[in-house]
Order: C-alpha cells, then sequence, then structure tokens
C-alpha cells in the first residue's frame, strides 16, 4: 500500500481541512516545506503538493521566488520518474499553470475560449523588457529605469492599433492579484483611470496590499504602470462583465478529475475580483444561469483541464461575456482549492481530494 502525504505548511486552513476530510478516512502525514526532503517517507506515495508560504511582499521578488518554486517541483518530478510516488497533481502541471503567459498560449493552440491577451507587431504576446538586478529598487531607481525604457507609451501605441482602450496587465508569475492592474484610457479626452492593490513604496518599490486603490491622475499612473511594466508581463483585453443585483461578477470553479466540484460568482463594484479583497461571494446557484451556459462553462473547463497532463485538480477563473454569456477562462491554477465557502460548509472540495488519493493508497 502507497502512504499518502500532504506536502505543504502546518497550521494553515489547508493543512487544517484537508486533515479534517482525511479524519477516519485516509491516514495522512504532513510533511513541511521547511525540511521537506528530509520529511517525505522512503516508500511508495501518493503525494498532494500545496503552495509553500511566502512572507514577502515586494513584487520584484516575484518572479525569484516563483522561480525556486519550479526548480522544487521539478525535484519533486523526479520521484515519479523512479517509480516513488504518484501524484495528486503531477509537479510539472503546477509549474506550467504558474506560468500565465504559457498557460493562456496552451489554452489558445486547444481552442479553449480565454481572455485575449493582445500580440506585438511579432506575433508574440506581450513582454515586457526586464532587467537584472541585483536587490530590490529604490522609489527614485524605479522611477528612473521606467523612464528609460518608456514601457506606458509602447502599451499605448498597442492598444491604439488594436482598437482596445481598456486593458489588464498582469505578471507573469504571480497570483491573488498580485501586481494586477487594471488600466482604461479614452484617447478622445485623455481621460485616465487605473484600478490596483500594489503601489510604490518608497524603501521597497512595488508592494503588494490587500487594498484596491484606485488611480486617476495621469502622473501617477504613468509612474505605477511603468513599474509594473518592468516586469514580464501579459497584457489582456479588459471585457465587460455581467451584472448581478448591481455588482459585476466573474466564476471561480473548482474542477477535480472531469467534475465540477465548487462553482462560486465573485461580485465586486471594480474590474478586480479577487475575495481576499474585500469582494462579495455568491453561490453561482443564485445568479439564476440558463442550463445552456452552466453546460457551456462545465464543457470549457473540460477542456481546459485536458490541456494540462496531470492535472487532476484546479481552480479555474473564467468570464462570461456581457450578453452572450459564453464563457471564456481568465486564468487557471492548479492549487487554486481553498474555498472558504465549502470548507466552513461541506468541505466538499477536499473530500472529493481525500477519496482520489485513497484509492492510490488501496492499489
Amino acid at each position: 500500500m502507497r502512504q499518502a502525504v500532504l506536502l505543504g505548511n502546518p497550521d494553515t486552513k489547508r493543512t487544517s481541512y484537508f486533515g479534517q476530510a482525511a479524519a477516519g478516512r485516509l491516514p495522512v502525514l504532513l510533511a513541511d516545506w521547511k525540511g521537506w526532503r528530509e520529511q517525505l517517507p522512503e516508500g511508495n506515495m501518493i503525494l498532494k503538493i500545496d503552495p509553500p508560504l511566502w512572507e514577502s511582499c515586494a513584487l520584484e521578488e516575484l518572479e525569484e521566488l516563483t522561480e525556486d518554486y519550479i526548480v522544487r517541483l521539478m525535484e519533486l518530478s523526479y520521484l515519479g520518474l523512479n517509480g516513488r510516488a504518484e501524484f495528486f497533481n503531477h509537479p510539472k502541471a503546477i509549474a506550467n499553470l504558474l506560468d500565465k503567459r504559457a498557460c493562456k498560449l496552451r489554452l489558445m493552440e486547444a481552442g479553449v475560449p480565454v481572455t485575449e491577451p493582445l500580440k506585438t507587431d511579432t506575433g508574440l504576446l506581450w513582454r515586457a523588457g526586464t532587467k537584472n538586478r541585483p536587490g530590490p529598487l529604490k522609489h527614485d531607481k524605479v522611477i528612473k529605469n521606467c523612464r528609460e525604457e518608456q514601457n506606458v507609451e509602447e502599451l499605448i501605441t498597442l492598444m491604439e492599433k488594436e482598437r482596445v482602450n481598456q486593458v489588464f496587465v498582469k505578471p507573469v508569475k504571480g497570483s491573488g492579484a498580485a501586481g494586477v492592474v487594471a488600466f482604461r484610457r479614452q484617447p478622445a479626452t485623455g481621460q485616465m483611470a487605473l484600478y490596483t492593490c500594489c503601489l510604490l513604496h518608497p524603501e521597497f518599490g512595488l508592494v503588494n496590499t490587500k487594498r484596491l486603490r484606485r488611480l486617476s491622475e495621469p502622473g501617477e499612473i504613468f509612474t505605477l504602470l511603468e513599474a509594473v511594466l518592468q516586469m514580464d508581463c501579459l497584457v489582456e483585453r479588459w471585457y465587460a462583465k455581467p451584472q448581478y443585483q448591481g455588482f459585476s461578477y466573474d466564476l471561480r470553479a473548482v474542477f477535480q478529475e472531469g467534475k465540477m466540484d465548487f462553482l462560486l460568482a465573485r461580485l465586486s463594484k471594480g474590474p478586480i475580483t479577487n475575495l481576499h479583497l474585500n469582494n462579495h461571494p455568491v453561490s453561482a446557484a443564485q445568479l439564476g444561469l440558463p442550463v445552456s451556459v452552466m453546460e457551456s462553462v462545465i464543457n470549457v473547463c473540460q477542456k481546459a483541464m485536458e490541456c494540462f497532463q496531470g492535472l487532476r485538480s484546479a481552480g479555474i477563473d473564467l468570464l462570461l461575456e456581457k450578453g452572450s454569456q459564453k464563457p471564456r477562462i481568465i486564468e487557471m491554477n492548479a492549487q487554486g482549492d481553498l474555498i472558504y465557502q465549502d470548507i466552513y460548509n461541506q468541505n466538499i472540495i477536499y473530500s472529493h481530494q481525500v477519496e482520489i488519493m485513497k484509492r492510490y493508497v488501496e492499489v
């Protein structure tokens, strides 16, 4: 028999509620990311990987932290090559979804409808120029480097070419709305608005916060946007979202082994809907969506999952086009299974994961 192992972080909601789902049904060994190499068992195992905890809020460290995590995932993948481990989600599948550009390209190649990225003259998805810089930048150095690169002008030129007046700018590597910017520009009047939860700190440079801010003064907008564009970014069309009770909304689905385990609407007065930004969760059933729309959402999620080998579970963010209600995938997260509205209720998602792992333990 295999040993069921959860690689994660003690005393977190992920670990606690997975443990509650497994209690009395499946003995699970917890391996801590701190010292994980020594804590994994020598024998055969079925391994679920939770994300490590990152203490830094500095966005300039985001790519380095993600790359370090990907290195650890690749090391873990070798356990499968020698037959030592079966994976709940394969480490390579997790790594593939950590790169928003690569993930979106694969979905587009498979014909899965997505929120479409803008393309440059070379046919490539937008990629900002990046520099190798030792350590975090100070505020004045951020501004100096931004002016040298002039990425906002390049972005506006691309928007004009595509005839798009509003876009989302997202760091290619990151989650939880870290570094995400919603930018709107009216060419006729020159008016602009920018929504984000990041800010320029005088000591640490760009930092992520848990508060959504709206900027309307052009100088502030250009300074912040130029700093964000120094990172490797993906630029996407900003689609109008449908409304429910005066709020705009999108959807978060948790899809596991061909089944929609949870579907939640995220309601917001602004363009960024992440729930940790004080937005409002509502069961998707309350939206009263037609059966045909729900079937389309499930079909799109299934097609997206099939694009990534070794992916049993994913959190999938979707947008329904205003009017047509056509679903488009915004992002996928191979570790997007922590939904408070579920763990504090029936704990369906983790219970299903326990069932899946139990089958592999008993083989």
